[in-house]
């Protein structure tokens, strides 16, 4: 396969979304997310050709799964379907980030890629223009992790600007593993984009943004957008920490995949030549639109959108350290 801007590796995921108490009979809505996807997503809509890296059950939920990644407009042609599960997972959730997942994914299809998965998109890899992987990815096997770290190495040899989202989940991994991740493949990473205090305390020792994004860029990473909610997000690399703004939205209602649209969406603008504080203003715009829709992709908003959410909004003075 060739022509693609960004590659995007992990699993997507069958998403159970319930807004009422957990009890017979509550109602549940069926989905498809996972932060690869919601990423997917988001470089799509933000204008670059993106394909999703990973396995899909070869049954009729993954014939539904893989329908709704080609109705984002995402690349389906790196997606092998083979037999076994999907994973999925039931999602109780609120506007603070305080979610609830319960996850089914242990031995799942895509939680079983390797390093012969990725070698066998060598070439599509060496050729794209961005590659996103994620702490999720990496995280569900020691399979996936290898595979993750082959692919990061394989698209920064080729030139590749690799964006690698932390995104530590207590129930997937410990600390200890989740940091030697972000160690061995921060020294491939062109951005690095930790969530403070979450991500921060966790795998850099820290809940200070500018702490976090200056601990990224001694692991090796080219830069670090540190975010931090509905706050603002730290843009650091060697030149020093910048601030940007996050726009407000009216009409919130789900937080769910916010933080994988702004990456994709600044993987994509990365990928399509913006600077990187254009960048990730633009992935700010896109994440503050997101939360007006239910589920990791409920509400993807166009560029045009997120050009309208993100102007004016320009980067301040460089922040103190």
């Amino acid at each position: 396969m060739t022509g693609v801007d960004v590659v995007l590796i992990g699993e997507i995921l069958v998403e159970f979304s319930c807004e009422d108490p957990l009890a017979d009979q509550a109602r549940i809505r069926l989905g498809f997310s996972g932060d690869v996807l919601n990423a997917a997503a988001a470089a799509a809509a933000a204008g670059a050709r993106a394909a999703v890296l990973t396995a899909v059950a070869d049954d009729g939920l993954g014939d539904a799964l893989v329908a709704r990644v080609r109705a984002l407009g995402v690349d389906t042609s790196l997606i092998r379907r083979v037999p076994g599960g999907n994973g999925a997972y039931l999602l109780q959730g609120d506007l603070t980030g305080e979610r609830e997942f319960t996850y089914w994914r242990t031995g799942s299809v895509a939680s079983r890629l390797d390093v012969a998965d990725v070698e066998r998109e060598r070439a599509t890899l060496a050729g794209a223009r961005a590659l996103v992987a994620t702490g999720v990815g990496s995280a569900l096997s020691d399979s996936s992790r290898r595979a993750v770290l082959a692919a990061a190495r394989i698209a920064a040899e080729g030139g590749a600007a690799v964006v690698y989202d932390p995104n530590y989940r207590a129930r997937l991994t410990s600390q200890e593993r989740a940091r030697a991740v972000l160690a061995e493949v921060a020294p491939h990473c062109a951005l690095v984009t930790p969530s403070c205090p979450s991500d921060a305390l966790a795998l850099l020792g820290t809940d200070d943004p500018i702490a976090a994004a200056e601990a990224v860029l001694a692991l090796g990473a080219g830069a670090a957008a540190v975010t931090s909610g509905a706050e603002h997000v730290v843009v650091t690399d060697p030149g020093g920490p910048l601030t940007l703004p996050v726009p407000v939205v009216a009409d919130a209602v789900d937080a769910t995949g916010a933080g994988d649209v702004l990456t994709g969406t600044t993987a994509a603008r990365l990928a399509l030549g913006d600077p990187l504080p254009t960048a990730v203003r633009l992935g700010i715009g896109a994440a503050s639109l997101s939360v007006t829709g239910r589920g990791g992709t409920g509400r993807i908003p166009t560029l045009a959108e997120t050009r309208a959410a993100a102007g004016g909004r320009n980067v301040t003075s460089p922040h103190p350290r």
